[in-house]
């Protein structure tokens, strides 16, 4: 299974991924800003998705929204 972010890079667990649009996160009043960055990421079974420690909590994010840093 190959795990692409946004510009179609191919993702590897343990990469630094950059966020590329502000996200609301769910069930919270918090934000995502553009440009944070999200380092040691883990790959999730859906190809869509990938696990990373954001601001000191892990978070599922979508590759849609990132790119490779």
């Amino acid at each position: 299974m190959e795990v692409k972010d946004s510009n179609g890079n191919i993702l590897n667990a343990g990469d630094a991924v950059t966020v590329i649009k502000d996200l609301k996160v769910r069930g919270s009043s918090a934000v995502i800003k553009r440009g944070t960055k999200v380092k040691n990421i883990r790959l999730t079974d859906d190809s869509a998705e990938i696990e990373g420690k954001v601001d000191g909590s892990v978070m599922v994010l979508k590759t849609e929204f990132l790119k490779k840093a």
